[in-house]
């Protein structure tokens, strides 16, 4: 039996996720969409993911390209592991369904285009947020709710985050 396929099968371009996506919602699946950079992947991350797939019956994930990562400041050497090591471990979570990168400071087109019926992202941002410069507000919240979706703020783990295991291994 070959489990390696189906991980690698969950990595899509844009054009193949809206394509699936499409057909999900046709046959009445909540889709739901959430991002990240998830460089190391932990137990946070896991919880996280696991909550965010209970509010549908799709998990997407909006994976930050490498340069993406860079560009968002979280420090000289990261990402830790490149975008194609990521998407692998992400995707290899049975909670996942796709995983699709995007390179841009924000999803927002990437949310556009998939269209979802869930936006999700944890507690640290604000689901109530309508102000698009306040940096708890979710980004993509207007486009899901014209569409007649929901967001969600999901609970985060205390104690796990990739910057607090980097400066642990740092000593």
């Amino acid at each position: 039996m070959d489990r390696y396929e189906p991980i690698l099968s969950k990595i899509v371009s844009l054009e193949k996720a809206m394509e699936i996506v499409r057909g999900w919602q046709l046959k009445d699946d909540k889709v739901v969409f959430t991002n990240g950079c998830f460089d190391i992947l932990h137990a946070g991350h896991v919880t996280y993911l696991a909550k965010a797939a209970e509010e549908g019956n799709r998990l997407v994930i909006g994976l930050n390209t490498d340069l993406s990562v860079r560009e968002q400041g979280k420090g000289e050497n990261r990402p830790i592991n490149n975008e194609d090591a990521r998407a692998l471990v992400i995707s290899s979570l049975h909670v996942v369904d796709l995983v699709v990168f995007f390179g841009d400071q924000t999803p927002i087109e990437l949310i556009k285009a998939l269209r979802p019926d869930v936006l999700a992202k944890g507690a640290d941002y604000d689901a109530k947020c309508t102000d698009e410069n306040d940096r708890k507000y979710i980004v993509g919240s207007k486009e899901v709710h014209q569409l007649g979706g929901r967001v969600v703020a999901v609970p985060l783990v205390d104690g796990f985050s990739t910057t607090s295991i980097v400066n642990q291994i740092k000593g």
